[in-house]
């Protein structure tokens, strides 16, 4: 599972075969989850309000980017790495 971005302690990876809808997977300590790309709605899993403000304002940031990584890791291409929140 590609690491495709970390920032403040969060690690943002994409899998290879992934089912629909296009998401990415967010670790923290002990805290995972997988974001809807589209909607930025969590699908499973859980994050702490703090940084999963954090992951969302990424998200938003680089949508079309995590879009583009999606369809690589479809077509089972490493996905490129995002620029971390600054």
């Amino acid at each position: 599972m590609p690491t495709i971005s970390m920032f403040y302690g969060i690690v943002v990876q994409m899998f290879w075969n992934e089912h629909a809808p296009p998401h990415f997977h967010v670790k923290y300590v002990e805290f995972q989850a997988a974001i809807n790309i589209q909607t930025l709605e969590i699908m499973s899993g859980k994050m702490p309000k703090r940084q999963l403000s954090l992951i969302l304002k990424w998200a938003n940031q680089h949508r079309v980017e995590l879009l583009e990584d999606w369809k690589l890791c479809e077509k089972q291409i490493t996905p490129k790495e995002i620029a971390p929140l600054k």
